[in-house]
């Protein structure tokens, strides 16, 4: 990174680089009053500012009156080597503001020994160069695959993995077993990894050949041995990992890397959330609590609290130019339904919300954040409840939980992330239960929220409709409504169960209603969870699922259920192979296991 970079991003716009307690407060942007770079030299070189958290901290070298870590020190620390000071396995933190995340990469790291002489070395390496350029051009992973050298010794093993652990851009490892590779110099390096890994069970040749066969090619081409010898160890050191068998040429092998690439993303992000309360939890609601401390050691997320006034500031300083002109934006892009009001009292209506998108997003943006959490009671100055305001966020990326659910916001986040550029996505969004559909053979539930859902969801036309909305004690809010679409997805809910934390993961089926809703102002979905409503429903309620869900069309069971394993929390899946009896029995023994 060019230290003009650096000190632009830094120094010129006080980029947030802490996490955790550690931040460097933000002192606005440029226009409002740039940091003064000496300010900047007095905190971080003067006084070895603490910019790392947990245990990736830039080393305290003590007090200025001790000795003043020289500025070439921290140079290299932070400019030369890209020192980790982020949180968790929070690599130095993404330098674009925006929701996107970075261009991640993965490593390939083929195991092998020097047993067998270099010629049968060199031949590992070849073999290995083909099979990352055959995954690379297969047209079903979402990231590019590093090829690193092979690995025979411990201290190759260690320094690689390390490596991988310090370089900002690697978002997991795959390992492959190419010849026996004794497990015993496997271990310092995985004691050491940090990030998400997968073992993938595969051999360079698809099938035995028969006729050639001889004992140079049983020495040189022994993945079923490597791979056991290398999952004992990581079996018996208790390593999380993600296996995946079959020819790597196989798409189905292929899609199912590109999967577990998605996953190993969301937890790389997740180090990176920050969620931004400005309404609290609902007075007296207990699913939507949540131990904020615990959440930050397990899963990295920072949640902060702003008053609700905080953010009113952001949206009355919105210029009136910027406000007309995202209304015109809204006008080009969704119907207009009217319904009988006057046209001009419905755009004021609709610009109240342009105004408190353009300002959220500023708030968001200026703070590094990535979902938002509100409340209907707690709305301070804000002259409107933000209902199509929050959609739209959604649509951009953000994360978002209604009445304080931070929880459901920083999934939702890390769900958008996730699924970030995927072909033909269908969407994701926050989502809440409200009513069923009992009808034999059209069993279901009805799924929406007062305001918020966001539009990649929708299927047909978006409209913008003013409605009035009796919490809040505000204005009539402007809103999208539509209908969602159709098909298989989930719905997640994560849950504070007092000494740990549940991911409850529900495969549903979305459908269309039987008949239309035309009084009901509000997008939804329906659908019906497997294996039937009455079962996923007693499931639900069982597990303790809360009322709000984290909900995709892009995502599978077994991507969350990687997902919770490489958090190091408890999952349970209700989808069509469960029963009452088993999921009983299920909770039972992860009470134990997880305590």
């Amino acid at each position: 990174m060019p230290k003009r970079i650096f000190e632009y991003k830094v120094i010129g716009n006080a980029f947030r680089y802490g996490a955790l307690r550690g931040e460097m407060r933000n002192f606005k942007s440029a226009s409002d009053r740039t940091m003064l770079k000496r300010i900047f030299e007095h905190k971080v070189i003067g006084n070895a500012f603490r910019h790392g958290a947990l245990g990736g901290k830039m080393r305290n070298f003590k007090s200025a009156s001790d000795r003043t870590m020289p500025k070439r020190i921290f140079e290299h620390k932070v400019i030369g080597n890209a020192f980790r000071y982020g949180a968790l396995r929070g690599e130095m933190r993404n330098f674009n503001k925006e929701t996107k995340m970075k261009n991640y990469k993965f490593w390939f790291c083929t195991g092998s020994q020097d047993l067998y002489g270099d010629e049968c070395l060199r031949k590992v390496a070849e073999q290995s160069a083909k099979i990352v350029e055959g995954l690379n051009k297969g047209g079903e992973l979402p990231f590019e695959i590093i090829l690193k050298p092979t690995l025979i010794s411990q201290a190759s093993i260690r320094q690689t993995l390390n490596d991988a652990n310090n370089d900002p851009d690697c978002a997991g490892v795959i390992t492959w077993m190419h010849t026996f590779s004794p497990a015993k110099m496997w271990i310092i390096g995985l004691q050491e990894y940090k990030k998400p890994l997968c073992h993938l069970l595969t051999q360079f040749n698809e099938e035995i050949p028969y006729g050639t066969i001889d004992m140079d090619f049983m020495n040189e081409n022994q993945s079923a041995h490597g791979d056991r010898e290398y999952g004992h160890i990581e079996s018996r050191m208790g390593i999380e990992r993600k296996l995946i068998f079959g020819h790597w040429s196989n798409k189905e092998v292929q899609k199912r890397l590109g999967s577990w690439m998605r996953t190993a993303i969301g937890v790389m992000e997740s180090s990176h959330t920050r969620v931004c309360r400005v309404g609290d939890n609902m007075n007296n609601v207990a699913v939507t609590e949540g131990d904020k401390v615990e959440a930050q050691i397990k899963f990295g997320w920072e949640i902060d609290h702003y008053n609700v006034n905080d953010l009113v500031a952001y949206v009355d300083a919105v210029p009136k130019s910027d406000v007309d002109a995202l209304v015109e934006e809204y006008y080009q892009n969704y119907e207009i339904l009217l319904e009988g009001r006057d046209e001009a009292e419905f755009r004021r209506h609709v610009a109240v919300q342009a105004q408190i998108e353009i300002g959220a997003e500023k708030f968001l943006k200026d703070g590094d954040y990535h979902a938002i959490v509100t409340h209907f009671g707690m709305l301070g100055g804000l002259q409107q409840l933000p209902g199509l305001a929050i959609q739209r966020l959604m649509e951009k990326g953000y994360g978002f939980g209604a009445e304080g659910d931070w929880k459901t916001a920083a999934m939702v986040r890390l769900m958008k992330v996730m699924t970030e550029g995927i072909k033909d996505a269908k969407g994701t969004s926050f989502m809440e239960d409200y009513t069923y559909n009992l009808v034999p053979g059209k069993e279901g539930i009805l799924q929406s929220h007062m305001l918020e859902v966001c539009p990649t969801i929708s299927e047909g036309p978006i409209s913008i409709k003013v409605q009035p909305l009796t919490m809040g004690n505000r204005e009539d809010p402007a809103r999208l409504v539509f209908t969602s679409k159709t098909g298989p997805a989930v719905a997640t809910s994560l849950i504070d169960l007092g000494n740990r934390f549940r991911l409850i993961i529900n495969a549903v089926d979305c459908k269309k209603v039987e008949k239309p809703m035309p009084k009901l102002p509000v997008a939804t979905a329906f659908w019906t969870p497997r294996p039937n409503l009455a079962v996923g429903t007693e499931s639900w309620i069982l597990a303790g699922g809360a009322h709000h869900s984290a909900f995709s069309y892009d995502l599978s069971v077994e991507q969350m259920v990687d997902w919770a394993a490489a958090m190091g929390i408890e999952s349970v899946v209700i989808d069509e192979e469960t029963t009452i009896r088993n999921f009983k029995n299920e909770l039972r023994w992860n009470a134990i296991a997880y305590r």
